[in-house]
């Protein structure tokens, strides 16, 4: 029960939370992702790769890593609603595919040594003599006040949940049904993604992997957290 140990709770399982936010999205729209873990693995050896053996500067592999983990899980959305498909088979899909394209990227684990990765791994905010709160638990902590405000404060937010309360009756009300749903699967790949880029501040490195079963905390992480698996119902408060 010591500062000491929250504070390394939180930085040290940063990626899981991040991860988690956007599957309690998923579920609460009444679907699944399960493609997480292999996006995160995807991201962590991209950015090492393109840094580490290309001298690619960090932001702009950053920028790429969670463009194409958006871009991803906006066309598993899309994907699920256009064609009407089982979210459970298609983010299958997607995370076969994601884990395949990290080992075409490499096959082992790459270091990632650049100026603008130690100088994000050494900050931290001092909140005693000998304890900092790390870049990312600080990362985390954004992105779960993002994620409370975006579930309960905006219409983006009352579209999941009316969704996942009951679709049909969400579209009779003229809901944006297709577009949320989209929407909801982009958010689930860039949070997983942002995941992947907090893993390699964490590890100082990529690994294709990384993150194996990582989906199943997610989902866990949502259902503890009051999110039922059912959707329409749950908080990230």
């Amino acid at each position: 029960f010591t500062l000491r140990v929250f504070v390394n709770l939180l930085g040290d399982n940063s990626f899981l939370g991040i991860a988690a936010i956007g599957m309690t999205f998923v579920i609460l729209s009444g679907g699944i992702d399960l493609s997480v873990g292999a996006v995160l693995a995807f991201t962590t050896i991209f950015i090492a790769t393109l840094v580490g053996k290309h001298g690619v500067h960090p932001v702009a592999a950053i920028s790429l890593s969670l463009g194409l983990g958006t871009l991803l899980g906006g066309g598993m959305g899309l994907l699920i609603h256009r064609y009407e498909l089982p979210a459970f088979l298609v983010t299958l899909g997607g995370m076969f595919f994601a884990r395949g394209m990290a080992f075409v990227v490499s096959q082992e684990s790459v270091e990632i040594a650049h100026p603008f990765y130690a100088a994000v791994q050494e900050f931290g905010i001092r909140l005693t003599e000998r304890v900092a709160l790390p870049s990312t638990a600080l990362v985390f902590l954004i992105v779960f006040v993002a994620g409370v405000f975006l579930a309960h404060h905006t219409r983006f937010g009352r579209n999941v949940y009316a969704i996942g309360g009951g679709e049909s009756s969400a579209r009779l009300m003229g809901l944006p049904v297709g577009h949320t749903k989209v929407m909801v699967y982009a958010l689930s790949g860039f949070s997983s993604a942002l995941a992947g880029v907090v893993s390699t501040l964490y590890t100082g490195s990529g690994n294709p992997t990384a993150g194996i079963a990582l989906e199943l905390d997610a989902i866990a992480c949502a259902v503890i957290g009051g999110t039922l698996l059912s959707g329409g119902v749950g908080t990230l408060g």
